[in-house]
């Protein structure tokens, strides 16, 4: 990732190898995603730390108020969230969402066009991850931002050392 100062991982850390199976995501299209399948969106765009997922809700997606469902937002951003802090991921390592925060700006509709989900990694620790994202509308209005705390999980099973301990 190109920010000035900012560097997600260490110089002597592998590729991030989460960034060629997220761009393998994008161009799987929806079936990349199961639950972008189910709900109608897509990721369509990643770089390290950064990506997009588009998707426009249907009626199917209403909550009893005749306007779109917050978890449908919800899961837009916290997949945004997610993707973007898996772009930053070297071999042996996954991540799980801690912590969500959903700040709602305005009601969408099956009118509001193709929503847009952009996450970006804000600091990505060997531990723990941060991130954001923001929502826009097909007109290209802030409908719903979020924050995201996420745990990196080092998926390589420690050897126990001579005590049986991992």
């Amino acid at each position: 990732m190109n920010v000035p100062g900012k560097q997600l991982h260490k110089p002597t850390d592998t590729v991030p190898i989460g960034l060629g199976r997220v761009r393998r995501m994008v161009a799987e299209g929806m079936a990349a995603i199961p639950i972008g399948e189910t709900l109608g969106f897509a990721l369509v765009e990643a770089e390290e730390g950064r990506t997009v997922l588009e998707g426009e809700p249907t009626r199917g997606a209403y909550n009893v108020l005749n306007s779109v469902h917050g978890g449908y937002v919800a899961t837009l951003l916290d997949s945004a969230c997610g993707t973007a802090v898996h772009s930053t991921l070297t071999a042996g390592l996954s991540f799980t969402t801690l912590e969500l925060k959903i700040s709602y700006l305005r009601a969408l509709t099956d009118e509001s066009g193709v929503l847009r989900a952009t996450g970006r990694v804000l600091m990505r620790g060997r531990r723990v991850s941060f991130a954001e994202a923001e929502l826009h509308d097909g007109a290209g209005r802030l409908c719903a931002t979020a924050t995201s705390t996420l745990l990196i999980i080092d998926t390589v099973a420690r050897k126990p050392d001579s005590k049986g301990l991992t």
